[in-house]
């Protein structure tokens, strides 16, 4: 995995590609279907390098939705069978409700991530 850290925390594209060309010449006689799939992929992975570092880091960054998604899991797990879709999308609705109470953490760096945001996506951003 620290091999392939080396590919998506590259500062350009360049250099992921060379990233994963070292990634290949050591994993791919063991694995070489993970090196085949990104650069299949190439196309779409490599507008990630299009964004600023900061914001980059902020994408590639998945502990809270991991966290989220097993907090869900743990409230439907308790309860095998839902009489109907409703009811499943009606305790998921309230078990999000309760999980995102308690989000009062914040970014270090959101006074970085924040302005490029704006330029990218400022349409989207309420004032």
């Amino acid at each position: 995995m620290a091999d392939l850290k080396r590919v998506y925390q590259a500062v350009d594209e360049q250099s992921a590609l060379a990233a994963l060309d070292d990634f290949a010449a050591v994993w791919d006689k063991k694995y070489p279907k993970i090196s085949k799939s990104w650069r299949e992929n190439w196309a779409n992975l490599s507008t990630y390098f299009k964004f600023p570092e900061e914001f980059r880091r902020l994408i590639y960054t998945t502990n809270a939705i991991e966290g989220f998604n097993r907090q869900l899991r743990k409230v439907t797990k308790s309860k095998s069978v839902f009489p109907t879709d409703d009811s499943l999308f009606k305790m998921l609705y309230l078990a999000m409700l309760d999980i995102t109470k308690t989000w009062t953490g914040r970014r270090q760096d959101w006074g970085q991530i924040y302005p490029q945001l704006a330029l990218y996506y400022g349409d989207r951003i309420p004032e």
